[in-house]
């Protein structure tokens, strides 16, 4: 498989892992958005979220729990964070393997892009 995810998470590629643990991995984004701006990874290769499936019931609770908890770490929690997932590539997504943006430490606007 050729999923830059993939490759990553079996060490192929470097990056700065920041959090890590059975399910996700966590790292800076190498294009950052905001000051802060963090990738949750799940180990497991899954396209989009359209191809979730019933075992992985759990998965995206579990990412954005780990978003809370880098959050808090990275002192950005009280102030406010955004989480985002992209959906195909009509929604943004490059990296065909799901994964959770952790964006902080400015002010957010809305509507997103």
């Amino acid at each position: 498989m050729d999923c830059l995810f993939c490759r990553i998470i079996a060490g192929e590629i470097p990056a700065k892992i920041i959090y890590q643990d059975e399910k996700v991995i966590a790292l800076d984004d190498i294009n950052p958005q905001a000051p802060c701006h963090k990738l949750i990874i799940p180990r497991n290769h899954i396209a989009t979220l359209n191809d979730l499936s019933p075992i992985d019931h759990g998965l995206i609770g579990h990412m954005a729990q780990t978003a809370q908890k880098i959050a808090g770490e990275l002192g950005i929690a009280e102030h406010g964070y955004r989480v985002v997932m992209n959906c195909n590539a009509g929604a943004g997504q490059t990296v065909f393997h799901i994964h959770l943006h952790l964006l902080g430490g400015r002010q957010m606007t809305w509507p997103p892009g």
